[in-house]
């Protein structure tokens, strides 16, 4: 589609230095990694030298039409505040970063767009013992991006941090872990003004069935009609999920569905993103011609 698009959910890495469950997560070379004690096949195996970097997502982004990029972060990828920063620096307009927020530490705030929560993964499950952070990002209009527990499991401490912070921009990824029970309660979230739901990991989520996701779109379409269309935003989780698919495939089973209007698919994959992040795109990427 000749579209602004706005990938959501991205991760990068210079050095890949994490930890799962207590223990360490560690390149092993060829896209491979020791995932606390097991091999995983953590990106592509052509990422031979294990650095997910700036430049080859920016790569991937010109091939597949994307415009910008939202740089979220994990703790199994290790604090790579320092490396964003300097990505984000080259590639001026391109990508907006997020710090990332460790319990009972620091956070970056200086040169950051957002803060990243990973909520699921807290010791202290209720959001509202972690307030300080969802301020800060309030006071200085920073957004906060968020991955949540499985569920409704935070969803009323989210409501009642809403409650507190009513300015803050709020991003769920990983689409309200749609798989889950009660992935429904994460979306509604979105009614709220400033709330928003991003896509990142729709496929890893809809692994099992995979290219075009049909139940992923029809996952869509439930949301569509709990928020509104206008409330959520595409997102690729990239580079894990490219272990199975292009980075093109995430967008074009979007662009491809007879379920979603021209409209819709605007909104989705680039205008809704474009007013939450505050991108300044004027108009779509050139495509570049394929050898097929």
């Amino acid at each position: 589609m000749d579209c602004i698009k706005i990938d959501a959910h991205v991760h990068l890495w210079d050095v890949q230095n994490g930890m799962a469950n207590g223990r360490p997560v560690t390149g092993l070379g060829d896209g491979l990694a020791d995932f606390g004690g097991e091999v995983r096949q953590m990106m592509p195996p052509y990422m031979d030298d294990n650095r997910n970097t700036a430049k080859r997502l920016i790569a991937n982004m010109n091939y597949a039409c994307v415009n910008g990029a939202v740089i979220t972060q994990e703790y199994i990828d290790g604090n790579q505040d320092s490396y964003l920063l300097k990505s984000k620096e080259k590639y001026k307009g391109r990508l907006k970063i997020c710090s990332l927020y460790e319990e009972n530490a620091s956070f970056n705030t200086e040169g950051f767009d957002g803060i990243k929560i990973c909520a699921g993964r807290l010791k202290d499950q209720d959001l509202t013992a972690h307030l300080d952070v969802f301020k800060k990002a309030q006071e200085l209009n920073m957004f906060v991006s968020i991955d949540m527990a499985d569920g409704d499991l935070q969803v009323d401490s989210l409501q009642a941090v809403i409650d507190s912070c009513p300015d803050l921009r709020i991003a769920i990824g990983h689409f309200g872990m749609v798989t889950t029970k009660g992935w429904e309660k994460q979306i509604a979230l979105a009614k709220n003004k400033n709330i928003y739901i991003e896509s990142g990991g729709l496929t890893w989520l809809f692994h099992k069935e995979f290219y075009p996701y049909p139940s992923a779109i029809d996952a869509l379409l439930t949301a569509r009609d709990i928020c509104g269309m206008n409330k959520l935003m595409w997102g690729s989780d990239y580079p894990r999920t490219m272990t199975d698919i292009t980075y093109i495939m995430a967008v074009r089973f979007i662009e491809e569905t007879d379920k979603l209007t021209a409209a819709e698919k605007r909104a989705f994959l680039g205008e809704n993103a474009m007013r939450f992040y505050g991108f300044d795109f004027k108009e779509a990427l050139p495509a570049v011609a394929n050898m097929l």
